[in-house]
């Protein structure tokens, strides 16, 4: 048998497939990662309910609002769009690995092995970084900037937000966060590519600190709670990207690096 590390080039021999059985394997796929959002649709559906989704959405706000007061819904068919655009949202994040796991069965057989220790990695630690942000944008940053924007509030004013505009600043939200949160995985990626050394990223500590912080200040809600609550972690998760794209290129070298470093 012949050693892939000796011979690399042969590690994928008699994994080609024809194109049409490509397209097929696509499209099993996909229907497999449709049914699981649609399963998990139907079952938010029964319990608790679009309505109950939408509540706890708009539960941080509606815990600073005045006693007694509500949402409006200016469009005709937003009381009913709102929610389904939820309960579709919460449907694909909950069945999000499941998707992810169809999308890398489906790629990796025509992956080296060294390849498929870097991809893997890189899909669950980019979705676990993504639903932090949007937990800590949840948990911790909502509370704080609506309580920031009640303080500010005329008493001559009687809030009435609206149900999309709501729903559309949340999904901003969260993605923005999501993304924020990410920036371990592009610092790891880069560094594994060639774009910048591992020295190079540590000399751009400091230019890092300044865009973040522009950044921080431009996508979030005019408060300093949440611009800290997105700085604070950009920074922390930039030390943390460098010490793991260290160990990433380590840990993924393809088998003939492997053989250049151990003969040089």
């Amino acid at each position: 048998m012949t050693d892939p590390k000796q011979d690399p080039e042969d590690e994928l021999a008699g994994t080609e497939q024809p194109f049409v059985e490509h397209l097929l394997e696509l499209r099993n796929r996909l229907m497999k990662a449709g049914l699981a959002v649609i399963v998990v649709g139907i079952a938010l559906a029964v319990y608790p309910g679009p309505s109950q989704l939408y509540d706890w959405l708009a539960a941080p706000l509606m815990a600073h609002m005045p006693k007694d007061a509500k949402m409006v819904a200016i469009g005709v068919v937003s009381p009913f769009m709102v929610p389904m655009q939820i309960l579709l949202m919460t449907a694909f994040m909950i069945a999000l690995p499941i998707v992810l796991y169809q999308a890398w069965a489906f790629v990796a057989p025509g992956l080296y092995a060294h390849e498929k220790r870097m991809v893997l990695p890189l899909v669950v630690s980019s979705t676990v970084l993504f639903f932090t942000g949007v937990a800590m944008c949840y948990f911790v940053v909502f509370g704080k900037v609506f309580a920031f924007i009640q303080q500010f509030a005329p008493q001559s004013i009687t809030p009435m937000p609206d149900a999309e505009a709501y729903l559309s600043f949340v999904l901003t939200m969260f993605l923005i966060f999501g993304l924020a949160f990410e920036v371990p995985v592009a610092v790891v990626v880069l560094a594994r590519i060639g774009v910048v050394s591992i020295e190079q990223l540590k000399s751009f500590r400091g230019y890092f600190m300044v865009a973040s912080t522009v950044i921080a200040a431009f996508v979030t809600p005019s408060d300093l709670v949440s611009m800290l609550a997105l700085m604070f972690p950009m920074w922390l998760l930039y030390e943390v990207g460098i010490h793991a794209a260290a160990l990433f290129i380590q840990r993924t070298k393809a088998p003939e690096d492997e053989t250049e470093t151990a003969s040089s």
